[in-house]
């Protein structure tokens, strides 16, 4: 079954949205998340789970889900909402933001992965969503090319750390420079406590 067939069969004539995270894994930034609604008739070639798509093709369906979705929204949970909450929580806090930012309100949320959001709407998990559901593969893709762009203006203020290259996850490369350089205000320190016990 496609990808959008699978949106198609769970919509019954309600508005459903899929919702991904990004940056779940990363040593530093924000975590991001998106929602996604589409028309019932709007398929768009080439949506996968964002994983498994190139920076290039991801930046072009960047543009053409945010141009053709029936509404969207991007939110982020912070450096510090992760220490406090935990990483997972900080994720469905970003996830629950994203819903409610939409501008329309969707009747079913498609939830990627196995644990749902604090949501006020009903909602159902689809584990490894981003490959079965279109509304949630374009979430995966808005969430991750949100998420890189902020990397990238990362890497402007803290040059250092070389942001761009490894978009804050943890290499061979990203441990090198903060074994050189320290950790920065944008790390975080909850997923670098060997480094810090050193």
């Amino acid at each position: 079954m496609g990808l959008y067939e699978f949106d198609k069969n769970l919509r019954n004539g309600r508005v459903i949205c899929g919702v991904d995270e990004a940056g779940r894994g990363p040593l530093a930034g924000d975590v991001y998340a998106a929602a996604v609604i589409f028309d019932d008739d709007t398929v768009i070639e080439g949506i996968n789970d964002s994983k498994k798509l190139s920076e290039k093709k991801r930046e072009a369906l960047f543009d053409i889900i945010t141009e053709r979705a029936k509404a969207y929204s991007i939110a982020t949970a912070s450096i510090e909402e992760i220490e406090t909450l935990n990483i997972l929580n900080a994720a469905m806090l970003a996830m629950k933001r994203a819903v409610e930012g939409l501008e329309i309100e969707p009747q079913l949320a498609l939830i990627d992965g196995n644990k749902l959001p604090d949501i006020d709407i009903p909602a159902e998990t689809v584990i490894k969503g981003d490959a079965k559901s279109q509304s949630i593969a374009a979430a995966s893709i808005l969430a991750k090319v949100a998420r890189d762009r902020y990397m990238k203006q990362l890497d402007e203020k803290y040059p250092q750390y070389q942001f761009s290259k490894h978009k804050g996850y943890g290499t061979k490369l990203h441990y090198e420079m903060i074994e050189k350089y320290g950790i920065s205000p944008v790390h975080r320190p909850s997923f670098l406590k060997k480094v810090l016990n050193k």
